[in-house]
């Protein structure tokens, strides 16, 4: 089950590729075959048209008329061209724009998410979380009295809190908020935003090329706490029974979920079954299965099916986050050459006991020695290269182990470390007394990268004169066998309320196989950056995040976003396999914008969000 039914990493199209196009060609060989028989004629005399089965004499027979017969227990050797797969020269969908066939029901409202389902018993529950970051329940001095509130059916101490269950979420919210408890330490009390800070800027690894005699740009950078702030919260539906368990949630590792309950609850795997929901939103947090496995805790202990929501507040507060990175750049030059690029990055660890989607990975990464930090560096190495031809490049990576609930978030590491690079990038030619556009195009290291760079500065009019405060910006990405060239347009005239108004971005995937999915993936890519470079953070206060409502964790709104936005997907090289599209939006506009606003304000950004207020009075804890 090795990385099986995973979603992340840019993983899914990549690695499905070429087994489903395996799969379908298996299948259609048995659709000839089982024709062939019906017809008494030989597999080869037949062909295969638009899912219909076509023989001489103006025989015809559809998938559907032949699928019963083709999936029965007899088994015919199949070979031939009918068993292999289709060569791109006849591709009549891949590469087609293609609207989501759920596209209309989720902007109408009519998709159903897990807490739509109707799983008969299920009850509305609810958790009290502690006021720090991993807190434990050591008492709860009310729970007769909570229990005695209109409509709640139980009470129950877990792992992660207290939870209540009722016959209405008003009624189980009641109650949470009722409930008086007393809690043990977290694992991070104490620590504010400063802290963390100088944690990590203690641990950043040391530059190798001392800055003498030689000229050189040095750069350190400060990136936030982030949420995955998906609109649908953490929930799940769990039905426990003393022989069987069955889950609903949205889930992209749904095998190591199932595997991780199984042994929680004390059952074999086969008596538990997991149902993976569309989720509402994810950006690398539904790798982690919480709210599956802590509606399971609840319904085993209550004894009862549970209807798991968290709460905005505590999605915000509790749910997993980007960690807090800091970063410090030396590149020196001389003649107009880059002659070293060092990056080194301290990052609050990120947590991969996800499993990478099987139980092996799940258990290697809670190994004492190495687990953890040796699946970090594996994925830092793998995702974060230079695309630029820099003379001697180094990148390293030092993680600090603070037990926070961190996650990949969008872009995992790439999104800072090449964003920040992206702004050194601008700094050099600014240096160099190069236009940063052809900086970059003479230092890109093949012909797919500049064509992209190429044509995102050549739509994007680069270079076009601006009003005072307005600004162009451009940034360049390279990541999972696929590049990205981004152009934004900013309006800084108001430096604390600065507005990216038009964007247009270039995208070489490999082969696009739905080229409006492509598209679709860049906006979101564009909306994160937009939201994380300006605004949207998460301040850690004493052990908690402050932020609890989109109203205090400033995502960026329509109102911030572009009302022109221009993607292009540049076509297919000869046999061209699928390139990742998840990840490799977010860190050339994360560069883009940051550069923009430098050209805008006068300004170079070096801690992000750029405008990171407490404007706000935050909830209780």
């Amino acid at each position: 089950m090795l990385f099986n039914q995973l979603t992340g990493s840019s993983n899914s199209i990549r690695s499905l590729y070429g087994p489903v196009r395996q799969t379908a060609a298996a299948a259609r060989a048995r659709m000839v075959a089982t024709a062939a028989r019906r017809w008494r004629l030989a597999p080869e005399s037949l062909s295969v048209r638009a899912g219909v089965v076509h023989g001489p004499g103006g025989r015809e027979a559809s998938y559907a008329s032949l699928a019963r017969a083709a999936a029965a227990g007899r088994t015919e050797k199949l070979n031939g061209p009918q068993t292999a797969v289709k060569p791109q020269s006849e591709h009549s969908l891949v590469g087609v724009p293609t609207s989501r066939v759920d596209a209309r029901a989720i902007v109408t409202g009519r998709q159903r998410y897990t807490l739509d389902l109707d799983v008969p018993g299920a009850k509305p529950t609810t958790v009290r979380r502690p006021p720090t970051l991993n807190g434990t329940v050591r008492a709860v001095r009310n729970e007769a009295a909570v229990r005695a509130m209109p409509g709640v059916l139980d009470v129950a101490a877990i792992e992660t809190g207290v939870a209540v269950v009722a016959e209405t979420f008003g009624q189980a919210l009641e109650g949470k908020d009722a409930l008086e408890v007393d809690w043990g330490k977290g694992t991070v009390d104490g620590l504010s935003d400063e802290d963390v800070r100088t944690k990590l800027r203690a641990a950043t690894p040391p530059l190798a090329v001392p800055p003498v005699l030689t000229r050189h740009v040095d750069a350190e950078f400060d990136f936030a706490f982030v949420s995955h702030a998906p609109l649908e919260t953490n929930s799940a539906v769990a039905d426990v029974r003393e022989d069987r368990a069955t889950i609903w949630s949205g889930l992209k590792s749904p095998i190591v979920a199932l595997q991780t309950i199984a042994a929680e609850l004390g059952l074999p795997q086969e008596k538990v079954t997991v149902h993976v929901v569309q989720g509402g939103g994810s950006f690398g947090r539904r790798l982690f299965f919480d709210a599956a496995l802590e509606a399971a805790r609840v319904s085993q202990k209550c004894g009862r099916p549970v209807r798991l929501m968290w709460s905005r507040i505590d999605d915000m507060r509790h749910g997993r986050m980007r960690p807090a990175t800091h970063h410090k750049i030396r590149a020196t030059y001389a003649l107009g050459n880059v002659l070293t690029f060092e990056h080194r990055v301290a990052a609050v660890e990120t947590d991969f006991r996800h499993g990478l989607g099987e139980i092996l990975t799940a258990n290697a990464a809670k190994l004492p020695v190495a687990g953890n930090a040796s699946l970090a560096q594996s994925l830092f190495l793998t995702t974060v290269k230079s695309p630029y031809d820099f003379g001697v490049t180094t990148q390293l990576l030092n993680e600090v182990p603070l037990r926070m609930p961190t996650a990949s978030w969008r872009s995992v590491y790439s999104a800072n470390t090449r964003g920040a690079e992206e702004i050194v990038v601008d700094e050099l030619a600014a240096r160099c007394g190069q236009d940063p556009v052809a900086f970059r195009r003479a230092f890109l290291k093949s012909a797919r990268q500049r064509a992209v760079l190429d044509k995102a500065a050549e739509d994007g009019e680069w270079g076009r004169e601006l009003p005072e405060g307005c600004a162009q910006g451009v940034g360049f990405h390279e990541e999972y066998k696929s590049r990205t060239a981004c152009l934004v347009e900013i309006d800084a005239r108001d430096p604390r309320k600065p507005r990216v108004t038009k964007a247009v971005i270039a995208v070489d995937a490999g082969l696009p196989v739905n080229p409006r999915g492509l598209e679709a993936q860049m906006l979101g890519g564009l909306t994160d950056a937009i939201s994380t470079t300006l605004r949207a953070g998460l301040h850690l206060d004493e052990g908690l995040p402050l932020e609890g409502s989109y109203s205090q964790f400033h995502y960026a709104r329509q109102h911030d976003s572009p009302r022109e936005v221009r993607v292009h997907v540049l076509p297919a090289e000869r046999g061209a396999e699928p390139g990742g599209a998840g990840e490799l939006g977010v860190p050339a506009a994360v560069g883009a914008i940051a550069n923009a606003y430098a050209r805008a304000t006068g300004t170079r950004p070096r801690s992000f969000p750029v405008n990171f207020d407490v404007d706000f009075d935050p909830f209780p804890r």
